[in-house]
């Protein structure tokens, strides 16, 4: 069983230890202490969400949201490698989704171009399409030096998590 819930202090290292399995598509993040610094001021604002499993210790999933209604960004999402596939990443866009999205407006994720390694290796621009995000503009890569786009998905209204979380799984 997953569960979500916000992350707190303490929560670092598990996101730490998720960086560390996602750096070679998205380039260095664990020595890198904006990347702490991030994580720290997402934590502290309430706009970050762990996913813990009943069945593997640890953090399985981390998700850190910003807002500015009507614009709401999914700054960074990964599940860990012995997870994906199982729905985890799903459930935290849901949660953020029901938490952060306070009304009508368009949430934004920039994930890997069509010609990035990561792009069908992490299942990330599939993941989004299947939560009903559309590809938009190409934008600057990353710091590894690989291509990115940006993804959105426009909010209708609050309740739209609800049509999220019942989107059909494949």
């Amino acid at each position: 069983m997953i569960t979500i819930r916000p992350a707190r202090d303490g929560d670092l290292d598990g996101f730490l230890t998720l960086a560390s399995q996602v750096e070679h598509w998205f380039g260095p993040m664990v020595a890198e202490p904006g990347f702490h610094r991030a994580v720290e001021a997402c934590i502290r604002d309430a706009a970050a969400l762990v996913a813990e499993s009943t069945t593997a210790p640890g953090i399985v999933g981390g998700l850190l949201f910003g807002a500015d209604p009507p614009t709401y960004h999914v700054h960074w999402l990964v599940t860990s490698e012995r997870c994906r596939g199982e729905g985890v990443g799903r459930l935290l866009m849901a949660d953020a989704m029901r938490r952060y999205v306070t009304g009508p407006g368009v949430v934004e994720v920039v994930t890997f171009g069509p010609d990035h390694p990561g792009a069908v290796e992490s299942g990330a621009r599939t993941f989004y399409e299947k939560l009903g995000f559309c590809p938009g503009e190409p934008t600057d890569p990353g710091p590894e030096g690989g291509s990115r786009q940006i993804y959105r998905l426009p909010v209708p209204a609050p309740g739209a998590a609800d049509a999220l979380a019942d989107a059909p799984r494949t």
